[in-house]
């Protein structure tokens, strides 16, 4: 093959795909999403003050509308269904995984919490609910489709 048929092949080949290439990248959206979710927008403009929740080394704030613990010289909040952690009270939040919240943290009694968390919510429900034969209309969730109500 002749330089001359190379160089026509090769700009050919390059003007066809000029075009080519700038509409897919006028159509290039780049995202991360791998799952976290964003932190809260949390803002202490100082300390607030702590009561130690009995029996256990965790502290919590009475004084805010949302869950707020301090241990270890941390805070960790409970929001949305995951956990996040700041060093301080006035840095940025960071989300934890749930398995990396030290035990104490996740220890706390639900009755700590401002917001429980899911699962907690759903006990609160069954224990004001009563218990009764399903007859009277009564069935806990998920034993209807095991045909035990």
């Amino acid at each position: 093959m002749s330089k001359r048929r190379l160089l026509a092949i090769i700009l050919a080949v390059g003007a066809t795909g000029l075009p080519i290439t700038a509409a897919v990248a006028g159509d290039v959206n780049v995202g991360i999403n791998i799952g976290v979710p964003a932190p809260p927008r949390i803002v202490l403009p100082a300390p607030p003050p702590v009561v130690v929740v009995p029996n256990s080394p965790v502290s919590y704030v009475p004084s805010v509308d949302f869950n707020l613990f301090v241990y270890g010289g941390r805070y960790y909040t409970f929001r949305d269904g995951a956990w996040f952690y700041a060093g301080s009270h006035r840095s940025p939040w960071t989300f934890i995984a749930t398995e990396r919240v030290p035990r104490p943290v996740i220890g706390v009694p639900v009755t700590y919490y401002k917001v429980p968390p899911g699962h907690a919510k759903n006990m609160e429900r069954r224990a004001a609910v009563p218990a009764g034969p399903p007859s009277e209309g009564w069935c806990p969730p998920g034993q209807a489709k095991k045909g035990r109500c």
